[in-house]
């Protein structure tokens, strides 16, 4: 059995809401509520669900860059990184307890449009972490950046270039190469490939594997995109409207999803392959509950076919079940 590395244990995110004449608060946006996962050391956990659902507030939690973001965020709960010296709590720690860290855990972001600086070259984005978190002379940096473009893909020649020199795939590529210049133990992929083209992404999802083999990286591979989730992920947690619903090994999540809404969002995935048969669509009745005013209880609840009256009534417990972790007392595993 694999060893945890990161262990995610009651994680609450909560964005305050002010409004009128003085900014009263008015309310709360509960965009992460009460999330538990465990990432072993060397393996890829897949975070899948719909748009909204808080898959990147995770991510960003777990690198501790929300309250950067929005300095009113509300964090509870634990994030234990198993450190070589000792397990440390990631969610307790302010800006300057991080920086120990943060060159073990690195995030690659959803667009590479926007997540590269544009004011620097290729060389500057990359030897920037190795500036920061070593003490590595100008010559050791230097050699360090050529070494990790030519690991992605880009050669030397790309050094000087700035990133809106590069196709979309390329940027991805220097962004993979900017989060592993410090040598990290977990990677934070939050959608890298969603705004890629369909051939782009195979190479990118290919070359993640390459170096996960190579520098026996762990991943935690947020996305929406259920066939490439498939691909590249050992587990998978099936995450709805801040919750997580079902989560287990990736084949058994796939091939027999339990959880309603597991079933309805593997069910609504495109088939490229005409001549095979769909099984029966699972359709949902309703809208997506807004995060401020979530349905009491269990929050699928507005939308499940199986749903009793006593539904209403608490918030079901992700327990293991058969081998997976399932949040519904009602389905049969």
């Amino acid at each position: 059995m694999a060893e945890p590395i990161l262990e995610i244990a009651d994680l609450t995110v909560r964005f305050p809401v002010f409004g009128g004449v003085f900014l009263r608060r008015r309310g709360e946006v509960r965009a992460v509520d009460g999330v538990s996962l465990t990432l072993n050391q060397g393996e890829t956990l897949g975070l899948v669900g719909e748009s909204g659902c808080g898959k990147s507030t995770v991510g960003r939690a777990v690198v501790n860059i929300l309250k950067a973001m929005s300095y009113r965020v509300e964090v509870s709960g634990q994030i234990l990184y198993h450190h070589p010296d000792g397990v440390v709590d990631l969610a307790s720690l302010d800006q300057a307890g991080m920086r120990r860290y943060r060159s073990d855990i690195q995030m690659v972001f959803q667009d590479p449009y926007s997540s590269l600086n544009p004011r620097k070259t290729v060389d500057q984005i990359v030897e920037e972490p190795l500036r920061v978190h070593t003490g590595m002379t100008p010559a050791e940096r230097a050699d360090r950046v050529r070494w990790l473009l030519e690991k992605v893909g880009l050669s030397k020649d790309h050094m000087t270039r700035y990133p809106h020199e590069f196709s979309g795939g390329q940027r991805q590529r220097i962004g993979l190469a900017r989060a592993l210049a410090t040598n990290p133990k977990i990677v934070i992929a939050d959608e890298p490939v969603s705004a890629l083209d369909v051939s782009v992404q195979a190479q990118v999802i290919n070359l993640m594997q390459d170096l996960q083999q190579e520098f026996g990286l762990s991943y935690i591979f947020i996305a929406h995109d259920l066939s490439v989730v498939r691909h590249i992920s050992d587990r998978i947690a099936v995450m709805y409207l801040g919750h997580i619903v079902e989560a287990g090994d990736g084949d058994a999540i796939y091939g027999r999803p339990v959880h309603p809404y597991s079933q309805a969002l593997l069910a609504s995935a495109p088939v490229p392959d005409p001549f095979v048969e769909r099984a029966a669509t699972v359709r949902l009745m309703g809208d997506v509950p807004s995060p401020m005013h979530k349905p009491s209880g269990c929050a699928f609840r507005t939308r499940c076919p199986l749903a009793q009256a006593s539904c209403a009534e608490r918030v079901p417990v992700l327990e293991e079940r058969a081998g997976r972790m399932v949040a519904c007392p009602i389905v049969q595993v």
